[in-house]
């Protein structure tokens, strides 16, 4: 009984402390400055330009196609160079929209969206997330992390697990040395950019892990992160970003 009345209290409590917080920082939606009735919504106008990745796609990498490649087919770059995770997928194509989202929280810090993401990933990598042992996220060098104070993927991370009730560990995976930005790099500059970069913490023997990210330009990290995994033994290493840049990938060495 007590415990009960304390956490209706509480749970009253922080409503109350929502609603005067919306009263001093009114809402706004995540692609503009429009003031909406509650956190992480987005104006239907540009809602609908939002641009879902889905089926068909590659099975692989996630990458979309023009037309349905079968069960288990894979993009030219797939079949060219087999990456070492088992399958990536992402929510959105990163386009003006997506990249507003993800500066928005990469660098400006911006959590109130974190809920709605993670809602977007769940749904793209589902069958990867309903099988999964833990969840990690992509590291930040110390340095880096320092500087910045939080690392995005690793808030993408928790909200992802929270809403999917499954364990996450923000040390999972940690980044050992710190390289130049990969803005602006190549596919092949930026596979050996981040070459060694990146050790698994632990082991992880048998496990199947899911690896978050805000961004999959060419998929280094992500397959730096897979590598290292593999070396601790998972068996089994799927990732999910929250947007995708769709373009042609550079599969050459």
């Amino acid at each position: 009984m007590g415990q009960s009345y304390r956490a209706s209290a509480a749970f009253r409590k922080r409503g109350l402390v929502s609603r005067l917080s919306d009263l001093i920082w009114p809402p706004r939606s995540l692609l503009s400055d429009e003031i909406v009735d509650r956190p992480g919504v987005i104006e239907p106008g540009l809602w609908s330009e939002l641009k879902f990745l889905g089926d068909p796609q590659c099975h692989r990498c996630g990458f979309p196609l023009q037309q349905d490649p079968g069960p288990e087919g894979v993009c030219a770059a797939c079949a060219g160079r087999a990456p070492s995770y088992d399958t990536a997928r992402a929510a959105l194509e990163y386009d003006d929209h997506a990249r507003r989202l993800i500066l928005d929280l990469k660098r400006g810090g911006r959590r109130d969206g974190l809920p709605v993401f993670a809602r977007w990933m769940a749904q793209a990598a589902a069958p990867a997330l309903d099988k999964a042992d833990l969840i990690a996220p992509a590291p930040m060098h110390w340095t880096r992390l320092a500087v910045r104070s939080f690392n995005q993927a690793a808030w993408l991370a928790q909200a992802l697990a929270r809403s999917a009730g499954k364990n996450w560990s923000p040390g999972a995976l940690v980044r050992t040395k710190r390289r130049k930005s990969q803005a602006g790099l190549s596919a092949s500059e930026r596979r050996r950019n981040v070459a060694g970069a990146i050790n698994a913490n632990g082991r992880y023997g048998g496990k199947t892990i899911l690896v978050v990210d805000d961004v999959f330009t060419t998929g280094a990290t992500l397959e730096a992160c897979s590598r290292a995994l593999r070396k601790a033994g998972a068996a089994e290493v799927h990732a999910v970003t929250l947007a995708r840049v769709v373009r042609p990938i550079d599969i050459l060495l």
